[in-house]
């Protein structure tokens, strides 16, 4: 298997595992000690014990659901950098909704090191009920 194969592999299972709100398969896509950032900016969490804080509650959404919308894939040394364009629908605390997100990952030895995320504007959910 290529790096580049590899590094989408991994990627891809990271989504599927947020999708299924698998907290311990989502991390065994992560390195140890990997590292999130908000894209340009402050890290959001290092290593599983702050990774695993992070996204507990997010897991118990029911509406939690991660959309592919577009991914590029380019080899770097020594790492793979995949990125993601995403949907994401949510439970926020003032109602459900989606919110678009730019996912970058850097992947190496099989493994998430390093994700940043860059957030776009929340959009809510309709409530059909009203019409």
């Amino acid at each position: 298997m290529s790096r580049e194969a590899e590094a989408v592999a991994v990627v891809q299972r990271q989504l599927d595992r947020y999708n299924a709100r698998d907290l311990a398969g989502w991390l065994a896509t992560y390195a140890e000690d990997a590292e999130q950032f908000e894209l340009h900016g402050a890290r959001l969490a290092r290593g599983h014990a702050e990774m695993a804080e992070r996204m507990r509650l997010r897991f118990t959404e029911p509406d939690l659901q991660a959309t592919l919308l577009s991914r590029v894939v380019m080899a770097t040394a020594p790492a793979c950098v995949v990125v993601d364009y995403e949907r994401i629908r949510r439970n926020f605390v003032e109602g459900p909704g989606t919110v678009e997100m730019l996912c970058v990952y850097e992947v190496a030895g099989g493994l998430i090191r390093k994700a940043s995320f860059a957030l776009g504007e929340r959009q809510w959910a309709r409530d059909e009920s009203k019409n």
